[in-house]
């Protein structure tokens, strides 16, 4: 099992684009929907796996493209963590303090030794939104079903 981590940054108004943060209905609408509807789903299908839009469920990350993977790290190693302490230290020094750190970081270290996800989200200015995920893959725990986005083996920050 390995991690793989995602970072998005952006307008909470984006961010607040819920019908493309979760995957399409395995079902599209029956026949004779209204237009908007057949369209909207459509939409929905096409552009979920491709928008860099951080998906309500954690593990549907997997499903995004490689290219959107900030890094890889086998489970035990010390990286996924101290690559999230990395962007607390950029993104939010002003409204996390250091023992809130701590505290998070040592959280985040437990869930990943057992093969959790990990899903942060931080309000910055203008107003913004950060979204930092690690995800369990190979298999993943809520999603096994979900194939690695990676090509090869992991290997540090990769």
């Amino acid at each position: 099992m390995h991690h793989h981590a995602y970072l998005w940054t952006g307008p909470k108004p984006r961010f607040d684009q819920d019908a493309l943060r979760r995957p399409p209905h395995p079902d599209p609408p029956p026949h004779g929907s209204r237009p908007e509807l057949v369209q909207r789903y459509r939409e929905v299908a096409a552009q979920f796996t491709t928008s860099d839009l951080p998906p309500l469920e954690t593990a549907y990350w997997l499903v995004k493209p490689g290219t959107q993977v900030r890094g890889t790290w086998r489970a035990g190693e010390p990286g996924a963590v101290t690559w999230l302490s990395g962007q607390l230290d950029q993104h939010s020094p002003r409204f996390v303090t250091a023992r809130q750190r701590t505290a998070l970081l040592a959280s985040v270290a437990e869930r990943l030794r057992w093969g959790g996800d990990v899903s942060l989200g931080f309000y910055l200015e203008r107003p913004a939104f950060l979204s930092l995920a690690l995800v369990a893959c190979s298999p993943n725990r809520a999603q096994p079903n979900l194939t690695c986005p990676a090509q090869g083996p992991p290997g540090p920050g990769r």
